[in-house]
């Protein structure tokens, strides 16, 4: 075993062994456990931990690390929006240990974004156990870089948080770290499959810097700032049960404005917004802006036909383009449909599904071209569909029904010069035409000439990021709402030689000037 640090210990303490203390150190424990006011004592006179620039020193909590350990302490559920660099970690790594030496029997899982992150908090535990007094710590069972095990029956585990983490285990406490920066569908699963482990009264704290405003962190944050009961009187906790609890960078001794200006020049607006004021923007080079994604809000459906969400009423006055991005409907990548009304550029209805039949999504198409025709007379009426793989089952569909029998005018693309042979209806999407389309998006929806209603489209813009020289969906993530918008923007710079409003709708001038989209030569 290592040599000690100190004078009367070594580095892990043996398990299960007797010793005699002074009734000093008795009384020093017995302040460290007491079940109220243990945890500040235990980290104000025993939590040593490694300072960037000063090295080992004694953990002295600023105020709002106070307020954070009690909200820790005092709640069974807590979630915590801090700034970056603010103590949040090394404050949770004190609490676990103390946690884990005087609440026997206790088995603690630290769930971490990526695994160095899990590691980096078992170290400061590893660290300031190593250095905390015989008459104080428990004895080590075993001592693992992943893993402690102590005498009084508790253990602390670290894991990478992922969608079957803690599944089967009988948490006492849970500590999600950076929970904000989990992959999103994990994070939902991950939520999903833990849940029912703290049922029987385990204790979570979570606690993060925020990222997208629609992962789990986020949802978790929004249910614990919801102060009212049913009856609409005012609570103690969110309505999900948590404790919320907020710090802000200004709130550190050593951070003022001057220091405030110099981190906003080297880490750019949108990043010091994100990282040190707290506000939930996107952390990935999405297509559109992370600053006007945050704008973006959806709304209700004011009807729904079937899995149809219907948006806006249809009026006379306007023109309706309809698009299709088929799918081959057997549970992957799901089909939807678009569909948006001309000269406004207002979306108006929407349907997605991964389960439904190529001929079927054609149906689905034709009864919402029939809903229109029927609700206005004589409507302006276009369709469409990406041709490309799929597409020419979409296609033969199509073909066995009859256009003559589908309301509307079918929208094809021109043919390329020299390729009439291979000439089909549609549109065929390729990497040239889909960066042109995702520009004149981007352009549309950050100059506010485009209006979208729809959460769930909102939702998979603000994974639609860079990919190479392209723009696609997160891992995990779908993006088959944006890339049917992707295609009725491509309707309508068809159309836009045909409608002088469309064409002065869609024309960029100096004064909508934006931010070009990122873009790699090649």
């Amino acid at each position: 075993m290592a040599t000690a640090k100190g004078t009367d210990s070594a580095l892990v303490k043996k398990p299960h062994t007797r010793e005699s203390f002074t009734e000093k150190q008795l009384q020093e424990f017995a302040l460290c456990a007491d079940p109220v006011t243990g945890p500040q004592y235990f980290m104000s006179h025993y939590f040593y931990i490694q300072h960037p620039t000063q090295g080992k020193m004694l953990y002295q909590p600023y105020g709002y690390q106070k307020g954070l350990i009690d909200t820790y302490h005092q709640n069974r559920f807590s979630i915590s929006l801090m700034p970056r660099q603010t103590g949040k970690s090394t404050s949770a790594a004190g609490y676990l240990l103390w946690y884990a030496m005087f609440v026997p029997d206790s088995t603690i899982l630290i769930a971490a974004h990526k695994f160095t992150g899990s590691q980096e908090i078992m170290q400061r535990i590893r660290y300031a156990y190593e250095d905390t007094p015989n008459h104080i710590r428990a004895g080590a069972v075993s001592y693992n870089k992943g893993s402690i095990d102590f005498d009084n029956g508790s253990r602390i585990v670290s894991s990478t948080t992922t969608e079957n983490t803690g599944r089967g285990m009988s948490i006492s406490l849970l500590y999600c770290d950076e929970f904000a920066f989990v992959r999103p569908t994990i994070g939902r699963e991950f939520w999903t499959s833990i849940s029912p482990t703290l049922a029987t009264g385990g204790k979570c704290i979570i606690t993060s810097t925020p990222n997208s405003d629609e992962d789990q962190f986020a949802i978790l944050w929004k249910g614990a700032n919801k102060l009212e009961d049913e009856h609409g009187n005012p609570t103690e906790l969110g309505i999900n049960g948590f404790k919320a609890f907020r710090s802000y960078w200004r709130e550190h001794p050593d951070r003022d404005e001057k220091w405030g200006e110099e981190q906003r020049a080297q880490l750019g607006d949108d990043r010091f917004r994100r990282e040190m004021d707290c506000e939930f923007i996107i952390w990935d080079e999405t297509l559109i802006n992370a600053s006007n994604l945050i704008e973006l809000q959806g709304i209700d459906p004011i009807e729904t036909q079937g899995q149809v969400r219907w948006y806006k009423k249809p009026n006379k006055e306007s023109t309706y383009m309809i698009a299709l991005d088929p799918s081959l409907g057997t549970g992957g990548d799901p089909a939807a449909i678009q569909v948006f009304e001309l000269p406004s550029f207002e979306q108006v209805a929407e349907w997605k599904h991964n389960k439904t039949p190529i001929q079927k999504q054609i149906h689905i198409l034709i009864e919402i071209t029939k809903y229109l025709a029927e609700t206005v007379p004589e409507v302006n009426l276009y369709y469409s569909l990406e041709n490309n793989t799929l597409g020419e089952a979409a296609l033969v569909t199509v073909a066995e029904i009859g256009e003559e029998n589908i309301k509307g005018t079918f929208l094809t693309e021109p043919a390329r010069a020299g390729n009439v042979k291979r000439f089909r209806k549609g549109f065929n999407t390729t990497h040239k035409s889909k960066l042109s389309a995702c520009a004149k998006l981007k352009n549309l929806i950050e100059t506010k000439r485009l209006t979208l209603h729809s959460r769930p489209l909102i939702s998979e813009l603000k994974t639609f990021v860079a990919h190479g020289t392209s723009f696609a969906a997160k891992v995990g993530e779908t993006d088959d709402l944006v890339m049917s918008t992707v295609l009725i923007i491509r309707m309508a710079q068809l159309l836009q030689s045909y409608v002088p409003e469309l064409d002065s709708m869609m024309k960029d001038n100096l004064d909508d000037f934006i931010e070009p989209m990122p873009f790699i030569m090649f």
